[in-house]
């Protein structure tokens, strides 16, 4: 049996922000490239404050970068 799981859009905004790269990414949130590709692929789950990180980098609000299914 698993768990709720989120998605993100991070992809998808990365390249509608002027094709802006892992590695931006990563410098506007604080956090490794590394990082931004495990979140993309889906094998990480960032903390909140990660979270708020990677929106506020794209200025965006959490329900437009991750979503969460049950």
């Amino acid at each position: 049996m698993s768990g709720p799981a989120m998605r993100n859009n991070i992809r998808r905004l990365r390249f509608e922000n002027g094709e802006m790269t892992q590695e931006e990414l990563a410098h506007r949130a604080g956090c490794t490239r590394q990082t931004i590709i495990a979140l993309e692929q889906g094998k990480y789950l960032p903390s909140l404050e990660l979270a708020f990180r990677i929106c506020s980098a794209f200025g965006a609000h959490v329900e437009e970068v991750f979503e969460f299914e049950q």
